[in-house]
């Protein structure tokens, strides 16, 4: 028998081996293995196997690496259909399924000594007073580790061994599983009594699970429609009606996967369908899989789900690979978030994956958000999705009440500033005074976002990228933030012919807005929230625990407080600088801005009484801008959508986004010319594409490479995918260069 072997190898082929007869029974489609390559011993993963092979001289597996086969049949087909699909090499598909923490050989369970009472029949043996305390200790524990016993009881193991030896305990090594919430105290809730709106959606779901379910389908699962559109408003209690789906797919013996964009929002997720799932006949582990835990607190939980302990996984983008076995039902919270977009090879989106592995293993797919992405909306409008409607308040209160404030006209008069318009200095303090908490966004952080010198015109930028240095007044260091390059922040000019004492810092961000308030309000208790506040993975949850316990009057932060958050006593929200993200060259910055102020907006009027929002714009009438103070999501769509189909942009067409990186721009630039002229010629073959470029990236360079940008636009991106592979495996690409190919970016920069 001849295994087939994807290799943990940048190559971008498989490689045939010989299956000894000893290892015949045990090689299966998904099995690790230690094999022969060159003078090394490499690790893979068997993808097939054959009964014979085009290929002579082949040599044996050396050894099969773990008790059972890691990848299952499902997710191998996942990964053949991502490597197709994204135009990357089976392994790197392959890497991207399993974590590291799994893939390692000699990665494993952790095993820790524990202590056990074993069962006495007739008197205990004489003991001294000491061993008689220690004996009342073990029988009260009956069993826990070794080292917890002995800082429980003050003594030493040469004391219990003692016990040991007159047959009172034994001591032996146990695995013991490394649970990132172990520590968490977590209160058990039951199921709440759901709306109308909320019960029309969880029927629909309930409805399509047993459908999937039934004998009759169980030759086609792919036939009908089980992609859903969860569109609630924020507060609509989405979460509820995932949380009653996943009870029901558990009747069925299914198990689920929840997606959340943000590592950030995962704790309070987990918290949420603990407590839902600690108990009662359906009580089942709830395994988590994120990039903050450590190496084996990921192992342990991913062979928690392998087993079959874990019926439901939560976790970030990689969390789609889950190897739930029988998956029936996937939920992708956020569905409109960017970053289930990977950033490095496979550029996968996992919200996209999470409905091409729903329909290959007849599962139940529910995409949930307020503010849907226009991919998902058009694919509703096409009839390939269905549209769930949650339209109001699970708690049937008001939406919050959105206030624009015209920047351009805003005056510093009064108790307003350059930061806090007047209206919104005013709110801040009646918000005060009646003890109700404020959050403040804006989507920038650091101090100031250039240096310069008024005199010469000096600009401190980033010697490796196209940008200016953000300045960190905490730190008193100038920062980028696209390559982590830090310089000191200068007292003068650092220009050798000028040193002019009164550089100025220009811009804003949120260690200003931080200052701004403790000068303003300074009785109220503030604090920042953003990727330089949180340096440990515990300092999220401590942040918003003292902000949910009203330890905290006013949050200010990035975009990890826009979303996902649920705090009653948040009555007034502000946003700075609304108009950020849409002065950016990418046809997505409308969408993302409109979802952005939406989200943000969403935090305020959770309790009891009515939210105000106050959005703060130097474009204030923009349809984003506009849209989003009405909750008009359809407004905005089928605006946006006109301009869409005009310039054949997704979600009517398809994008591919092909850039070159070098360290010389001429040599980019011309390989660059090279390239269009094969896409040209592609383009006759396939017919219905748009080709744009080469043109430079709008980040030239970042980290001391230049980028230029070839966009193709194609209604057949399936077709498109398979070309630009074969072209690419035959294509010579100079070896100080690089080619890298981005199937439906979310980013164009």
């Amino acid at each position: 028998m001849i295994a087939r072997v994807t290799l943990d190898l940048a190559v971008r082929k498989e490689f045939d081996y010989l299956i000894p007869n000893e290892m015949e029974q045990n090689v299966c489609d998904g099995t690790r293995v230690k094999v022969p390559f060159g003078s090394r011993e490499i690790l893979g993963v068997v993808t097939a196997v054959l009964s014979e092979s085009p290929h002579s001289n082949l040599r044996e597996i050396i050894k099969i690496v773990g008790a059972q086969a890691l990848v299952t049949p499902p997710i191998l087909k996942l990964v053949r259909w991502i490597a197709e699909y994204y135009c990357c090499a089976p392994e790197i598909a392959m890497k991207a399924v399993l974590p590291d923490a799994v893939r390692k050989e000699e990665e494993g369970w952790r095993e820790r000594l524990y202590v056990r009472a074993l069962p006495q029949h007739g008197e205990l043996p004489k003991l001294t007073k000491r061993q008689e305390d220690l004996w009342a200790i073990i029988e009260e524990w009956r069993e826990l580790p070794l080292q917890e016993f002995l800082r429980l009881a003050g003594t030493t193991s040469g004391t219990i061994r003692k016990l040991e030896d007159k047959g009172l305990v034994s001591i032996a090594p146990q695995i013991s599983e490394r649970d990132p919430y172990a520590k968490e105290h977590i209160l058990p809730t039951n199921p709440l009594e759901l709306n109308n709106e909320q019960l029309v959606a969880l029927n629909n779901i309930v409805k399509s699970i047993d459908c999937l379910n039934s004998p009759e389908n169980s030759t086609d699962k792919n036939k009908g429609n089980h992609v859903f559109l969860l569109h609630g408003v924020t507060g609509s209690g989405k979460t509820e009606v995932y949380l009653q789906a996943i009870a029901h797919a558990l009747q069925q013996g299914k198990g689920a996967i929840v997606l959340v964009p943000e590592i950030s929002l995962t704790p309070q997720t987990v918290e949420r369908f603990k407590a839902r799932f600690s108990h009662g006949p359906l009580q089942t582990l709830v395994a988590v899989l994120h990039s903050h835990l450590s190496s084996g607190e990921r192992h342990d939980e991913w062979h928690k789900i392998r087993q079959g302990r874990a019926r439901i996984v939560i976790g970030a983008r990689s969390a789609v690979f889950a190897p739930v076995e029988p998956l029936g039902l996937v939920i992708v919270d956020e569905e409109h978030e960017h970053s289930y977009k990977q950033e490095e090879a496979p550029r996968y989106n996992a919200r996209d994956l999470a409905v091409v592995r729903g329909k290959q293993e007849g599962a139940v797919v529910v995409l949930g958000s307020a503010t849907p992405c226009m991919e998902s909306y058009y694919n509703v409008q096409r009839k390939k999705y269905l549209l769930l409607s949650l339209t109001e308040r699970a708690d049937e209160k008001n939406m919050p009440i959105v206030r624009i404030v015209d920047m351009r006209n805003a005056s510093s008069k009064g108790k307003g500033t350059s930061i806090f318009s007047p209206q919104l200095h005013e709110a801040i303090l009646q918000r005060l005074e009646k003890k109700e908490q404020v959050m403040l966004f804006l989507n920038r952080r650091g101090w100031s976002s250039s240096l310069q010198c008024p005199e010469c015109g000096f600009v401190a930028e980033c010697p490796n990228c196209s940008v200016s240095l953000t300045y960190h007044r905490s730190a008193q260091k100038l920062m980028c933030h696209i390559c982590g390059h830090i310089d000191s922040a200068p007292s003068k000019c650092p220009e050798q012919n000028c040193g002019n004492a009164s550089i100025r810092y220009s811009g804003l961000g949120t260690e200003k807005v931080e200052a701004a308030l403790d000068k303003n309000f300074p009785t109220a208790r503030v604090k920042r929230m953003d990727s330089d506040t949180l340096k440990r993975k515990e300092d999220y949850r401590r942040i918003l625990g003292d902000f949910r316990s009203g330890k905290i009057d006013i949050l200010v932060g990035t975009q990890m407080i826009a979303k996902g958050l649920h705090f009653p006593n948040v009555t007034l929200v502000g946003i700075i600088h609304a108009d950020l993200s849409l002065h950016i060259p990418d046809f997505r910055a409308g969408e993302r801005t409109f979802q952005l102020l939406t989200q943000v907006a969403g935090r305020a009027g959770r309790g009891d009484v009515e939210g105000e929002v106050y959005v703060q714009s130097f474009t204030p009438f923009h349809p984003a801008i506009q849209y989003a103070r009405r909750h008009d999501y359809i407004g905005f769509y089928d605006q946006e959508i006109e301009f869409r189909q005009e310039l054949r942009y997704p979600p009517v067409g398809r994008v591919a986004l092909l850039t070159l990186r070098g360290r010389s721009e001429d040599r980019v630039r011309f390989f660059a010319d090279h390239l269009r002229k094969e896409m040209d010629l592609l383009a006759i073959q396939l017919g219905d594409i748009v080709i744009a470029g080469p043109a430079p990236a709008p980040l030239l360079r970042a980290e001391n490479f230049y980028r230029y940008q070839i966009m193709i636009r194609t209604p057949r991106m399936p077709q498109l995918s398979r070309q630009l592979s074969t072209k690419f495996d035959s294509l010579k690409i100079p070896e100080d260069l690089r080619l890298i190919i981005d199937i439906d970016p979310v980013s164009l920069s």
